[in-house]
């Protein structure tokens, strides 16, 4: 009795000194989030109505480019793509709730065993009777039939806190695909609009190079009369060539915007159709910016990068718990016998029971490289929060100081316009009666041509802007 006590003591201290120094696990730094932002933008309104809580369909009104995105969302490649991640990650959360759950497998087999008569197990068969009279067969059978169990206690919350990070990965997938909806609405309403400036482009090429074949006929008629010479003749048709083979230049953009649209939309290359209003008529819907701590609701990369965050802080304790003791139960039922007409007797039952504890003591470099990375990985996953936090602040400044300004600026652009078309109805009226030369008036329709561009640019930055602060504000995915 005395040397059995002195036995399972020595057992018992033994376990405990194991437990407690797989337990220690190495201090590391940690850092938490910072997720603070200023209490408003640069215009210092405190209005917490927000255009990012606007459907998409109310947002965008024009029906051609709503039809646009509509295809665009259920047909868009990058975005199935993206939805076979998510499902991948789905299968990752079933993946890890099945390891905290008991393992049963069904087992069958058979096999036969000869041994050698003059060895212990040959000897110990060829003197052992079944029943009386009856001696063991040779060779001897083996049928099986049974169920197995294993199990791991999960009572550090390794498992279950790896199945809450694949869960939280799981909607980081999802955030990103509302992110990359968002990027994609974005996109096509953004060539949509370069499309209908380019349009409009086209068609004020086209009608200039009227006027400048009018202008043309004039001075041909002028010289014939010798008010002018050929050089001026030669000059105003240099320009027109100029101005035709602009619009083949447009022409091509055209084809290669639509295509673009085309290949967002998931189809092949084929007609856009679009709006014919002209695209200076125009305008920018309005947009109210909201509080920037709205940010962190509405913006889906913000919620990815936070959901990613909490995944990394729960690997942190996954990894933390492999210095702990494990403990396993594993059990079986079943029948075994050398005949299968014996294999359902009574006596073929069989069954086992068996726990094990098994912890961490020498050599741990592999479990402390897993944990100090799984530490620097939160580590990066605050830094990656923080800075999706900063730059979707950024982003909505830049674009609201951009709409104010691009507002004065088309203002100004468009009476650049009008001067300028004033401008070539003076010259014109000034060369028919000898009191201006022939270079004003082409450098005065080249004025107005590059002036009616610029105004278009202006107003295609402007719809832009409207697209980019709707997107910057987080709104299109809901």
């Amino acid at each position: 009795m005395m040397v059995k006590k002195i036995i399972y003591t020595g057992f018992f201290a033994a376990l405990v000194a194991v437990s407690v120094t797989s337990c220690k696990t190495p201090g590391i730094a940690q850092r938490e989030e910072n997720k603070n932002v200023p209490a408003s933008y640069a215009n210092n309104s405190l209005d917490s109505t927000n255009t990012a809580t606007i459907k998409w369909k109310d947002y965008f009104t024009d029906p051609n480019l709503a039809a646009l995105i509509d295809v665009a969302l259920k047909n868009n490649q990058e975005l199935n793509i993206t939805m076979q991640e998510i499902e991948i990650s789905k299968n990752e959360i079933r993946a890890r709730k099945g390891e905290y759950l008991p393992f049963v497998g069904l087992g069958a087999g058979a096999g036969v065993d000869k041994v050698a008569r003059y060895t212990n197990i040959g000897a110990m068969e060829a003197t052992t009777d079944i029943r009386p009279g009856k001696e063991m067969p040779e060779p001897l059978q083996d049928y099986r039939l049974g169920l197995q169990a294993n199990w791991e206690l999960d009572i550090w919350k390794k498992l279950r806190n790896s199945k809450k990070a694949a869960v939280n990965r799981y909607l980081a997938s999802i955030e990103g695909r509302n992110f990359m909806v968002t990027n994609l609405i974005g996109e096509i309403a953004s060539s949509y609009y370069e499309l209908l400036a380019l349009d409009n482009q086209l068609a004020i090429v086209q009608q200039n190079i009227g006027i400048q074949n009018n202008a043309l006929e004039i001075v041909k008629l002028q010289k014939e009369s010798a008010r002018v010479t050929e050089l001026a003749v030669q000059r105003f048709r240099a320009q027109v060539l100029n101005t035709q083979s602009l619009q083949y230049d447009i022409q091509q953009k055209i084809v290669e915007t639509e295509n673009r649209i085309n290949f967002l939309v998931g189809r092949f290359p084929q007609h856009v159709e679009r709006s014919t209003q002209a695209f200076t008529d125009l305008v920018p819907a309005a947009v109210q910016t909201g509080l920037p701590s709205q940010l962190l609701a509405n913006r889906p990369d913000i919620r990815q990068a936070e959901l990613d965050l909490m995944a990394a802080k729960l690997d942190v304790k996954v990894a933390r718990a492999r210095f702990y003791p494990s403990i396993g139960i594993s059990a079986g039922i079943g029948y075994q016998a050398f005949n299968p007409s014996y294999i359902f007797k009574p006596q073929s039952l069989m069954y086992n029971f068996a726990g094990d504890l098994m912890a961490p003591l020498i050599n741990r470099n592999a479990i402390k490289a897993e944990y100090y990375s799984a530490n620097n990985k939160q580590v990066q996953a605050v830094y990656n929060y923080e800075k999706a936090i900063l730059n979707s602040y950024i982003e909505v400044a830049n674009q609201l100081s951009r709409v104010g300004n691009l507002e004065k600026s088309y203002g100004l652009k468009a009476q650049e316009v009008e001067a300028l078309n004033q401008s070539v109805n003076i010259s014109n009226d000034l060369f028919k009666s000898a009191r201006a030369d022939y270079m004003e008036v082409l450098m005065t329709q080249r004025d107005a041509l590059e002036s009616k561009f610029d105004l278009i640019e202006t107003k295609l930055q402007q719809m832009e802007a409207m697209v980019a602060i709707y997107r910057s504000l987080g709104g299109g995915w809901n």
